[in-house]
């Protein structure tokens, strides 16, 4: 889901994630987040915002829902035959 070892500068020029059709996709993605929020990642949304969320699953949902949290899906098993 979300790289915990992502130490990328969150300003770099890179492709937008995919956005997110499925809620429980989203559910997913932002709990991992809230995780590396817990465990001390820095909040990617800006600080001169006015409505900035001060519970970090707010923060991590709302990071999912403006697509700055970029993730990768498991590969499907193929079966063999």
């Amino acid at each position: 889901m979300v790289d915990p070892q992502d130490d990328s500068n969150p300003n770099e020029p890179v492709d937008p994630p995919a956005f997110i059709q499925s809620r429980f996709l989203f559910v997913d993605v932002a709990a991992q987040r809230a995780k590396q929020l817990r465990r001390g990642a820095r909040v990617r949304l800006s600080a001169a915002e006015e409505r900035h969320p001060h519970k970090l699953e707010r923060a991590a949902m709302e990071e999912v829902r403006r697509q700055l949290v970029h993730y990768a899906l498991p590969e499907l098993p193929t079966s063999s035959k």
